[in-house]
């Protein structure tokens, strides 16, 4: 995709772009509503801004229906396609996805949401070196970890269909 062809979609098929990215309504709407860009670089910006901060009920709403860490999502949406392709790195041995079930378990029951980390480029040691040590988050800040990592993702996906790795 070039940002020519985004700025000229019809506004369903732009959010049909965006929501695999997060499905939030109010930053696709943001999004939307800020085109036309005059670059990619802009989309990136206009969408870092929209995402700060997501709301609880913006952060729950998204996770929803997002797999456990170290679970395929099923289905063949386009959001289940790219949860499967950021995962596919991990290296899950049975030591590993039973520690990972144990942890996502924990996690759940501690904070009632799903864990969510930007798995792309890190090993499934590292993400679940990550899980534990979130464990001993107070809820806010672990609130405020999911929003970023949300943030995050959502711009890594949104780079993605641009063929562009985003700024940090």
């Amino acid at each position: 995709m070039d940002i020519s062809r985004f700025n000229a979609l019809d506004p369903n098929d732009a959010a049909a772009l965006l929501r695999p990215c997060v499905d939030i309504d109010r930053w696709v709407e943001a999004v939307l509503g800020t085109r036309p860009f005059a670059s990619v670089d802009e989309l990136l910006a206009c969408a870092q801004a929209a995402a700060a901060p997501f709301t609880e009920a913006e952060i729950d709403a998204a996770l929803a229906h997002h797999p456990r860490i170290g679970e395929r999502a099923a289905g063949s949406s386009a959001e289940a396609a790219l949860s499967r392709s950021e995962q596919s790195g991990l290296n899950l041995d049975e030591q590993l996805t039973a520690a990972l079930v144990s942890g996502n378990r924990a996690y759940e029951e501690r904070f009632s949401r799903v864990f969510l980390i930007r798995a792309s480029g890190r090993s499934s040691a590292e993400i679940l070196a990550e899980l534990r040590r979130r464990l001993d988050n107070d809820p806010e800040v672990e609130l405020a970890e999911v929003g970023e990592q949300l943030r995050v993702i959502a711009l890594l996906r949104l780079a993605a269909a641009f063929d562009r790795a985003p700024a940090r």
